[in-house]
């Protein structure tokens, strides 16, 4: 029988060191996060490159979880067992700091930043397991305001140990953070919520009590230890701790009746929920439960900026890595003019992304509320919708291998719509951006202030950023005009952020080229669209991609 010999294929994709090798991300830690955090960071970005972890996050994905409701003598239990490598990933997430350990750093540290980095490094690695890992840092944020909750619940979910099993906090090493927010009939619109919250005296829980009944349409990571839920308590829509196991051993009622089949994120379990008597605490006062997670909201929509970003970068990777082995019409892909052209495209939007996403967690660092409460709205609806056009452009840079399960970008493909709707659709975002300029104008002012920096080194980046500054100057609370325009007004102010951001950090070819094409410009419909007279400059943009 005759070998069949295979050449001009391109190698596993495995063995990318992503710090190293993605040098806007190394460049923001240097700039942004505290010396002695590096040599952590460098070693979780080698691990997340081996082919050890690459494997984990095929088989997690591979492997959904499965829903126990009963046990084998009928009991109910409500339990989702997961792969070995789901909690292969958990443990390494959680051991490196990612969830919610910046919220009890000291003062002026730049554990933020830090964390950033991390997350957006091990989301390349697998994306599901990245969800209560997020909520989990998110719930920090409301938790710490309240000295109960502080001391009770947030040394646990800022541990560095993952402890899984439904057991009550104190018997925990460390612990997990879900949330229970949208319902059936409302969905983003939680003031529409019918879930009840009736006052109770005493129970198994610390502070003041109350039974839940109703429903949640949504809720990620059902096995975390503690929930919060928003729920109408007599005064008002108001937020809730719900813990998975009570004080006092036994379980809370909290029955799963099932999981979503979701298009992606399929190792992350995403269920609907019933509550019926189920033991609560109140966090924040009664009917003022938007306002208690408001900062939660913020740093799970910072989160998903960092997911998208991961999944930018990482299509970007293989694309790369495919091109620089694959050969077509006589010289390999990456030296092909038009194919430079996509790759380069591709690069900046991803540089573009990852300085955007470190910069603000630099803020939270830095307590810029100001800055973060516009940036990030800006940022979550312009990144994470940036996120699916261009994993499909790297896809098509593999053609029909890219199509192909096996290598990876179909996957990625799957994953990224989750950001853009997941803590609010893009209209959403783009509602709460006219918000806030509207009703908080320090957050406008913050901005600007940002964006003036690098005032007089681009006439076109001036002109475009007064332009799209008197836009978002000029609109109106509550007026139809406002809310009709307002997704052009956010991407102005997205595009004038990240233009501002890589003329202050990034290498001369890379802001020139962000500019050309995206502000000096109409932008082409596609990526690949730059402009001729930027062929020669396109090198630099694809060396520095990794």
């Amino acid at each position: 029988m005759r070998t069949h010999v295979v050449d001009n294929q391109v190698p596993p994709f495995a063995g990318h060191h992503l710090l190293a090798q993605d040098r806007p991300l190394a460049e923001a830690v240097d700039r942004w996060a505290d010396p002695g955090d590096v040599a952590d960071l460098r070693e979780l970005g080698r691990l997340g490159g081996t082919a050890e972890a690459l494997e984990h996050g095929r088989l997690a994905d591979a492997n959904p979880p499965i829903l126990h409701t009963h046990d084998a003598r009928g009991n109910r239990i409500d339990e989702v067992e997961f792969h070995p490598s789901w909690h292969w990933l958990m443990t390494r997430a959680v051991g490196a700091g990612l969830a919610a350990e910046p919220w009890t750093s000291p003062a002026g540290s730049r554990a933020h930043v830090r964390r950033a980095a991390g997350f957006l490094m091990w989301s390349r690695v697998e994306a599901g397991h990245g969800c209560p890992i997020s909520m989990t840092y998110a719930a920090g944020s409301a938790l710490r305001h309240d000295p109960l909750f502080a001391s009770g619940w947030l040394p646990k979910l800022a541990s560095r140990e993952y402890d899984f099993g439904i057991r009550p906090v104190a018997d925990k090493a460390g612990a997990i953070s879900g949330m229970g927010m949208t319902e059936k009939q409302g969905g983003s619109d939680v003031r529409a919520n019918t879930t009840e919250a009736i006052p109770a005296d005493g129970g198994p829980l610390l502070g003041d009590t109350y039974l839940l009944r109703g429903h949640k349409w949504f809720c990620s990571a059902p096995m975390s230890d503690v929930f919060l839920v928003l729920a109408q308590a007599p005064g008002g829509l108001t937020c809730f701790v719900v813990p998975r196991a009570l004080d006092d051993g036994t379980r809370n009622y909290f029955a799963i009746q099932r999981l979503k089949d979701k298009l992606g994120n399929h190792s992350n379990a995403s269920s609907e929920v019933e509550f019926d008597g189920t033991w609560s605490s109140r966090l924040g006062p009664e009917g003022r439960g938007v306002r208690t997670i408001i900062d939660m909201v913020g740093a799970t929509r910072l989160d998903c900026i960092l997911g998208s970003t991961a999944t930018m970068r990482d299509a970007l990777s293989r694309a790369l890595h495919h091109a620089r082995h694959r050969q077509a019409f006589g010289a390999t892909l990456v030296d092909q003019p038009l194919m430079r052209n996509v790759l380069a495209d591709l690069a900046l939007e991803a540089e573009a992304a990852t300085v955007l996403g470190l910069r603000l967690a630099h803020a939270v660092d830095n307590g810029e509320t100001d800055l973060v409460r516009l940036g990030v709205a800006v940022g979550k609806f312009w990144v994470c919708k940036r996120a699916a056009p261009m994993v499909a452009e790297a896809l098509e840079c593999l053609g029909g291998n890219g199509y192909v399960e096996e290598n990876g970008l179909a996957r990625l493909y799957r994953e990224a719509p989750l950001n853009s709707i997941w803590e609010g659709s893009g209209n959403v975002n783009a509602l709460d951006v006219v918000r806030a300029v509207t009703r908080e104008p320090g957050s406008l002012q913050a901005l600007t202030k940002e964006l003036h920096v690098v005032r007089g080194r681009s006439r076109e980046l001036d002109e475009f950023t007064d332009s799209v500054l008197l836009q978002a100057g000029s609109l109106e609370a509550d007026s139809p005009s406002a809310a009709f325009t307002a997704r052009t007004v956010v991407e102005g102010l997205a595009l004038a952020l990240q233009a501002a951001l890589l003329v202050e950090h990034s290498p001369g070819p890379v802001a020139d080229a962000f500019l050309a094409s995206r502000i000096a410009r109409r932008w082409g419909d596609t990526f690949g669209s730059l402009p001729a007279d930027l062929a020669g400059a396109v090198g630099p943009v694809i060396d520095r991609a990794g």
